[in-house]
């Protein structure tokens, strides 16, 4: 375990030395964003388009891509589709203010956060940081490691803890990151019902700004997934007016 710049622990190579991969066809905002990250500790690779991310990502293994969403050829969106068949990256996606339907399309590509332009490369390096501070087994309630890390089975779904996945009918379902992290936190305690701020709190992070829907999304997408249907869900379900809980398959 190394630290971050900022003084605050991190789990990462032993080395400390994280890839990062900007994608921006802004040349000055993918210079400034790279400039940062290079100061933190980061190895940056940057791409100017889709096709150029791509071929990054394969080429170099990123930890965290930084993402734009509007990009010539190759949008953001189709450039995070493709990355999650190969890679399980962290991805920070950029987009405008008024590009909302982008930014929950992007979310349910496969992102796992989200900045809106104009930003401060610092509240960036600010997420990026809470992304990778994220422990790979998800911490128990008050921060305690979780006491019991054997399979917890719901019906046909299985979540294990100790190798991160997810299997459901004898098939493993593959999660994003931050997907398995909040079924994760689901299946640990599968009889309390979690807000939507407790949920930002274990997963994201205390220090996270943004719009709590997101966890809204992402459950959305882990639901397509796993095949639940929304009006009738066997495996997370809807706390009308609370939040989620573990249903039970």
């Amino acid at each position: 375990m190394g630290r971050m710049a900022d003084g605050s622990e991190e789990t990462g190579p032993a080395d400390g030395r994280y890839r990062a991969l900007v994608v921006d066809d802004e040349e000055a905002l993918r210079t400034t964003v790279a400039a940062y990250l290079a100061r933190d500790g980061f190895e940056v690779t940057t791409a100017g388009d889709g096709a150029e991310a791509i071929a990054a990502a394969r080429e170099h293994s990123p930890d965290v891509v930084v993402l734009d969403v509007v990009m010539p050829g190759l949008d953001g969106i189709e450039v995070c589709r493709q990355l999650r068949t190969f890679s399980d990256a962290y991805v920070i996606m950029l987009t405008a203010r008024s590009e909302e339907l982008d930014t929950l399309v992007g979310l349910a590509a496969g992102a796992d956060d989200y900045v809106t332009k104009p930003f401060s490369p610092r509240l960036l390096m600010a997420r990026i940081r809470t992304l990778l501070r994220r422990p790979r087994t998800a911490p128990g309630f008050g921060g305690a490691e979780a006491e019991d890390e054997t399979p917890r089975r719901f019906g046909p779904l299985t979540v294990d803890p100790t190798p991160r996945e997810v299997w459901l009918d004898g098939e493993q379902i593959s999660l994003t990151r931050t997907e398995y992290d909040l079924l994760d936190v689901l299946s640990e305690r599968p009889r309390m019902v979690f807000s939507r701020a407790q949920l930002i709190e274990r997963v994201w992070g205390m220090s996270w700004v943004g719009d709590e829907h997101l966890v809204d999304v992402h459950f959305a997408h882990i639901r397509r997934k796993l095949g639940d249907d929304p009006t009738s869900p066997r495996y997370i379900l809807t706390v009308r007016g609370v939040g989620y809980r573990m249903g039970p398959g």
